[in-house]
């Protein structure tokens, strides 16, 4: 839904800023398929279809596209969002639009969290769409001037999510992005230490309709998603009666659809105690789980308030999940108090143990509006240094604790260690996934045209000019006697990400958080 016709007209520009090169974000992966950037960003796309119906709203992903100079002079007004990684990149699209003259607007989970990062915005939306929205397209409306000062709009009273629009996915081609992205709640009743979600969000997840969900995934369907489709709520299953109810609507989709997609999700480790709704899971067709694993230390999970973790053994969690056919990627943190010279050796043998190809080791960053954030604030153990690998004084030594990290990161990224792990998968894992049906939505000019696309690069760029030409060849011929074309695209694709990222970051590209602003490499340069 929209706002009702407003007694002006406007022209708002929607930007998106650019993310620097991550870990989680797969850049390296987009030349086989042909695609820009990760994931459609569900804030601003909300807040482009909230805008009053008679507004005319143009949207630019500058993961896509670069905002011209052509796009500010046409705009009243420019709107900006982002997360924290994104800071620099947020602050000079505001520089950007009050080069022409612009009045800009920021809103989203950065400045929600940390509204003072953004000081020369003319207008801050904190909080989650509601009152402070309506406000501010009141104030807009009256004038698109700039204001004196900043002005500051804060939510009270969210608007339910059952009355979010569909994100304007009209205004985006969703084949130029890795994968598609939907949200089914906002908020998660966990309170780990170290997670800024609870804050920002809430502990009680709100929730939209199955039938938004639906509709939601139509609109991605009929713009161009055609891969896979990320649930991006921080917890997929933070109410498991709402994921319950859902699922069945998720099956029903699936089958209208031909199973087009692949689905994935974020959920907490212990949904492995809800075999039935596992179950449902499957025969709606998610094939990945990201689970915030972040130690297999018993003792450091209990020390960052997330003992959900200690609810079952760990390996045995991860084993139930993969029984349903669904690969775990999981979350690791280096740098706790409780780790000590062997952590990255612990890790690494958990790596083996657990199988999981994916695992994204960061070095702790204290987030803030954290509780961990104000612990270390109150200790004197925060750090405020560029080019710093993490705004925390570890308990053991900064150099020793950034050269584990890199050993452990680098180590768990080697080819014979990443296609060891797909194997498992391959054997133990993906078999036991459902087989969707050979249906026009799979199997049609577009996505052939893509699977020879990605066909030619694995064989050229992976297997005949890498290094690691032989692990590739070895999975391919396994894949290819099984006739699971898809699991090769599959892992030799997200496997070369990671071989090339992990060996930046040894190199000393990257940073040890894939969460701090310091990014080694200028990325206004890359957009520049």
């Amino acid at each position: 839904m929209s706002r009702s016709a407003s007694s002006t007209t406007r022209n708002i520009l929607c930007v998106f800023p650019h993310y620097s090169p991550s870990f989680g974000t797969f850049e390296n992966a987009y030349p086989f398929v042909g695609v820009k950037a990760f994931m459609p960003p569900q804030g601003i796309l909300v807040i482009a279809n909230y805008l009053p119906e008679n507004w005319t709203v143009r949207f630019v992903d500058e993961n896509v596209r670069r905002a011209s100079a052509d796009d500010f002079e046409w705009a009243d007004a420019v709107f900006a969002s982002g997360m924290h990684i994104q800071r620099p990149q947020i602050n000079e699209i505001n520089r950007r639009a009050h080069a022409h003259g612009k009045v800009t607007v920021l809103g989203g989970p950065s400045v929600s969290g940390c509204p003072e990062y953004y000081p020369e915005f003319d207008y801050l939306h904190v909080g989650e769409l509601g009152d402070a929205t309506d406000a501010l397209i009141a104030r807009l409306g009256q004038s698109v001037a700039r204001p004196a000062s900043q002005v500051r709009f804060e939510t009270k009273e969210r608007l339910p999510l059952a009355e979010f629009p569909v994100p304007a996915y009209q205004k985006i081609d969703v084949a130029h992005y890795f994968l598609g992205s939907v949200q089914f709640s906002s908020g998660c009743p966990y309170r780990c230490e170290f997670c800024d979600i609870p804050e920002l969000y809430g502990n009680n997840p709100r929730l939209k309709t199955p039938e938004q969900i639906v509709a939601e995934l139509d609109a991605i369907l009929a713009n161009g998603g055609e891969r896979a489709i990320y649930f991006v709520d921080d917890n997929f299953v933070g109410n498991r009666k709402a994921a319950k109810e859902l699922l069945p609507h998720l099956i029903a989709w699936q089958k209208r659809n031909g199973y087009a997609v692949q689905l994935a999700c974020e959920a907490t480790l212990n949904i492995a105690k809800s075999p039935d709704l596992l179950a449902m899971m499957r025969e709606a067709y998610f094939c990945t789980i990201f689970c915030g694993i972040e130690t297999p230390d018993p003792v450091a999970l209990k020390a960052m308030h997330k003992e959900q973790n200690n609810m079952m053994p760990i390996m045995e969690a991860i084993g139930i999940i993969h029984s349903f056919g669904m690969e775990v990627v999981s979350g690791i943190i280096m740098g706790l108090d409780t780790d000590t010279v062997d952590t990255a050796e612990r890790i690494l043998e958990f790596v083996e143990l657990s199988k999981i190809p994916l695992l994204t080791i960061n070095l702790l960053q204290a987030l803030p509006r954290t509780p961990l954030y104000r612990r270390l604030e109150a200790e004197g153990r925060l750090v405020d240094i560029p080019g710093r690998e993490s705004n925390v004084e570890f308990k053991l030594p900064y150099e020793q604790m950034v050269a584990m990290w890199r050993r452990a990161f680098t180590a768990a990224y080697t080819p014979e260690a990443i296609y060891r792990r797909f194997e498992y998968h391959l054997e133990n894992v993906f078999p036991n996934r459902i087989t969707p049906p050979n249906s026009p939505q799979r199997i049609n000019p577009r996505n052939i045209r893509t699977a020879l696309r990605i066909l030619g690069n694995l064989l050229v760029r992976v297997g005949v000019f890498s290094d690691y030409r032989g692990v590739f060849w070895k999975m391919a011929r396994k894949t290819l006697a099984k006739g699971n074309v898809e699991a090769m695209f599959h892992i030799g694709m997200v496997s070369h990400h990671l071989i090339t990222f992990a060996r930046q970051a040894g190199a000393g590209k990257f940073g040890g958080s894939f969460y701090n602003q310091d990014t080694r490499e200028q990325s206004l340069e890359k957009t520049a």
